[in-house]
């Protein structure tokens, strides 16, 4: 049978809207109870994002992450909007929305930190996503 089962505490996911062609597009494994922790210096997992393609997408992920008690911030990079949360085993992670293009204007080469206005974001963007949504991306 293929695929096969995947090994105890190992997680295969595939990101909806895909091709198809490939089994997975990341692959988790955990370590166990008795891995040792990441020193300062070396090689491990730093940070990992997922791009979605709306902004109610991004305010579906918030929700979600809050829900499982799982969100640890969120802000406003300018031409990026970014929840961020942390798994069971302590690692960080960003969900992130980009502007459309057109609308990046002095972020284009910048990324500030600054709160996230939920009410204006979604107000002013609800009706837009990304080139990958299939929407408009005029600003």
């Amino acid at each position: 049978m293929w695929p096969p089962k995947p090994p105890r505490g190992a997680a295969f996911l595939r990101a909806e809207g895909g091709s198809g062609a490939n089994h997975h597009d990341l692959g988790l494994f955990a370590v166990g109870p008795d891995a040792a922790l990441q020193q300062a210096g070396q090689v491990g997992l730093y940070h990992l994002a997922w791009e979605v393609d709306t902004i109610e997408d991004l305010a579906g992920a918030r929700d979600t992450l809050a829900r499982l008690g799982a969100l640890t911030g969120q802000s406003s990079h300018g031409a990026t909007k970014s929840v961020y949360g942390a798994d069971p085993d302590g690692n960080q992670f960003e969900v992130m929305w980009m502007l459309p293009r057109a609308a990046w204007g002095a972020h284009e080469h910048s990324a500030p930190v600054e709160r996230l206005d939920w009410d204006a974001e979604l107000a002013r963007w609800g009706d837009r996503g990304t080139v990958a949504a299939g929407r408009p991306t005029n600003p």
